[in-house]
């Protein structure tokens, strides 16, 4: 379908081909409205369009429409930008900008009670909470909250919405730890696809607000007082009887004017002046000059009704719904982020410490064979292949610690505002919890079941359901914005003269002064009720209309529109096929990460049982320094896998979660709470172990030089 063309060549074009028909057909059948969401109805201004039901694309193989049930309207802070600061206690309140709290960057004290001993034991759950209170993503995407409530004054006021952004805040570095995958983390923010303020992906602009303009619902009372006191040489005195005229005015001019949801315009206006002159044939001086005029202006096509005119209103709430939205979605993705790091962190504890396990095995093994070699037993060659080994093992140590203090780096700042305080920045993060192998429920679900779970807690599908409605609200203003614009009115006005006969006055023709009384003299008050009894009237009707020829710019946009809005629907199917392709890859990935699990730990056992039975070979004289190290790298490798495999299952299961969004649910997050940064109840986390009776590792080489710079030098001996 070409839409650089006019109507009449368009249809001519549709006559021509039937393609145009499947096409028809074609978008038709991908909107099938087979499901109902209540909650993002289009409502009438000044209801809540939760109140009325709207049948919305449902998902493929009859998997209900999304059912939210997350809280709407969530606020962080105590004020409500949605609300207009009225007159009451303070008249000048509207007229005073608003301030907004200064953010705080300063850490939880929940931070600091975890410090024991200049070291930070830090369990998951601790992680969660400080990240919920701390991490800069969440407050960042928080302020999105209140930016949303503006919009919605902003529109009940008539004005259009600036939107708000509904991407995902990425400047946490890390996710996966380097003993699991290499690689950095994210970084910067990422766009929405289709989000609150922007069109579909790749449009530079969106139609998007577009349409009719709605008319202005706050009242706009404006007034001018003016006093003026003007002298003038005249060219022709027989005009004025003076060749120097002398005009002193007072002006009080006053107007109203209102829009209404129907479409309507009233304009009052209330006019005053108040004049003296030496004008010889002025009759009055002072001379008082009153008018009044009402006016009412109704659209009858184009603006017309509630729908148009409080369409802002409706998308900006649906707006609002998407930040709400938008923050749970960052909240699952933060938290999952820090659930990555704690787990990567947790790995490269581990690691450190089967190197060094490694290092003692293989120093121990050096010193036998050194003692081997005085006596005798032992061949020089192998006493250098021992040392080569201590020495690789050594560097593997060194590789070890600085990926165990990377580590350590990426989860303060997950969960910290503030790495300031050298104690804090310096100390050691010591992981608590391992991940417990017990089957979880989702493991044992069927992949359809979790398909509806995930569709229904899905917050990219909930934006995308409500960028759809916002569309179709767009579609609509376009449409009616393709009308005429007709206009009836009505208006109702009147004028008054009144004052004091000008001693001045002289009768133009006769030359001769005017006599007493011969214009009664009328105060302010009397004038003033001359405008209300039809002495003086000026009233009338009628209908204005204005037809745009061709009307191409409103043709455009509402294809355009229309063609967005196909294009916001074909990206929720694709969401529908996302989101199962998602569930069922990560339960596969939750499967087969279990089976790695457990081969690696069989490996393991195996090869230490290896290492020992060569050792007692080597004991006997039946084994060689060879053979041993190559059983020790074996078990060095099997550790690294069990490690590795361990971690790759922690963090798949988290996935999963995010992918269900089901961790705020499964963690008993408070939405809430987390829109505060207050959390009052701490999170838990299911399918966790504590780290059991393992030794802790020693503080890497760096942080022992830092330790020992801030506690001084060593007192001197006596």
């Amino acid at each position: 379908m070409d839409f650089s063309v006019t109507r009449g060549s368009r249809r001519r074009a549709q006559n021509d081909n039937g393609w145009f028909r499947k096409l028809k057909a074609g978008a038709a059948l991908s909107c099938l409205l087979a499901g109902t969401l209540p909650g993002y109805a289009i409502g009438l201004p000044g209801q809540d369009a939760a109140a009325k039901p709207s049948s919305l694309p449902s998902a493929p193989g009859a998997i209900p429409a999304p059912n939210f049930t997350q809280p709407l309207f969530m606020r962080p802070s105590d004020r409500d930008f949605s609300k207009a600061r009225g007159y009451f206690r303070n008249p000048l309140a509207p007229y005073l900008p608003t301030t907004a709290p200064a953010g705080n960057f300063a850490n939880s004290p929940k931070l600091g009670d975890l410090v024991k001993d200049g070291k930070i034991y830090l369990s998951l759950s601790d992680a969660i909470l400080l990240a919920l209170e701390n991490n800069y993503d969440i407050a960042i995407q928080r302020y999105n909250l209140d930016i949303a409530d503006t919009d919605i004054l902003r529109t009940r006021a008539g004005g259009n919405f600036l939107g708000v952004s509904s991407g995902l805040v990425e400047g946490t570095l890390g996710g996966s730890g380097q003993t699991v995958t290499s690689g950095g983390g994210p970084g910067g923010t990422s766009a929405s696809a289709g989000g609150a303020a922007a069109g579909g992906s790749g449009l530079a602009l969106t139609t998007n607000g577009g349409g009719s303009t709605p008319e202005t619902l706050d009242p706009v009372l404006t007034g001018t007082v003016e006093l003026q006191r003007q002298s003038t040489q005249e060219l022709s005195p027989l005009f004025y009887g003076t060749d120097k005229l002398n005009q002193n005015s007072d002006t009080y001019n006053f107007a109203y004017n209102q829009g209404f949801l129907t479409g309507t315009q009233l304009q009052v206006s209330f006019n005053n002046s108040y004049t003296t002159s030496n004008n010889l044939y002025s009759t009055y001086s002072p001379a008082l000059q009153t008018t009044f005029n009402a006016q009412l202006t109704q659209h009858i096509l184009q603006g017309f009704g509630w729908g148009i005119n409080g369409r802002f209103m409706v998308q900006a709430k649906n707006n609002r719904r998407v930040a709400d939205s938008a923050f749970r979605q960052q909240l699952l993705y933060t938290v999952n982020q820090v659930e990555n790091i704690y787990w990567g962190l947790v790995s490269a504890y581990e690691d450190l410490q089967a190197k060094r396990r490694s290092l003692e095995q293989s120093q121990a093994l050096l010193d036998d064979d050194k003692r081997a070699l005085q006596i005798g037993t032992m061949a020089p060659l192998d006493v250098v292949s021992a040392t080569s080994s201590v020495e690789t093992d050594r560097q593997a140590e060194i590789s070890s610690e600085s990926n165990l203090e990377y580590q350590q780096l990426l989860m303060k700042q997950a969960i910290a505002r503030s790495l300031e305080d050298p104690v804090l920045a310096n100390a050691p993060v010591i992981p608590t919890d391992r991940v417990s192998l017990i089957e979880m429920p989702e493991e044992r679900e069927s992949a359809d079941d979790l398909v509806r779970q995930a569709v229904a807690n899905s917050p990219s599908i909930e934006q995308a359901i409500l960028t759809l409605k916002n569309d179709e609200i767009t579609l609509k203003g376009e449409k009616n914005k393709l009308l005429p614009q007709v206009d009836v009115f009505a208006f109702y006005g009147a004028s008054a003269l009144g004052g004091k006969q000008s001693p001045n006055c002289e009768d133009f023709y006769t030359g001769t002064t005017c006599p007493p009384n011969t214009y009664p003299s009328t105060n302010y008050s009397s004038a003033f009720q001359n405008l209300f009894n039809s002495s003086s009237p000026d009233k009338g009707a009628g209908v204005q209309i204005n037809i745009p020829l061709r009307n191409r710019v409103a043709q455009s946009e509402q294809a355009r529109s229309e063609l967005e809005y196909r294009q916001a629907q074909m990206r929720l199917q694709q969401l529908y096929v996302q989101t199962r392709m998602n569930v069922i890859n990560a339960q596969f990935a939750l499967t087969n990460d279990r089976a790695s699990v457990q081969s690696a730990n069989a490996t393991l056992e195996y090869d230490r049982q290896s290492l020992d039975a060569e050792l007692k070979k080597l004991h006997l004289g039946a084994s060689t320094t060879a053979l041993v190290l190559q059983q020790q790298r074996a078990l060095a490798i099997a550790q690294n896998s069990v490690i590795s495999a361990t971690a790759k299952y922690a963090i798949d299961r988290a996935a999963l979660d995010e992918i269900l969004a089901s961790t705020l649910d499964r963690y008993n997050i408070s939405i809430t709470d987390a829109a505060t940064g207050n959390v009052k109840t701490a999170p838990v986390i299911p399918g966790l172990r504590p780290a059991g009776s393992e030794p802790e590792v020693q503080l890497p080489a760096q942080q022992q030089r830092l330790q020992q710079e801030q506690q001084g030098p060593p007192p001197q001996q006596q």
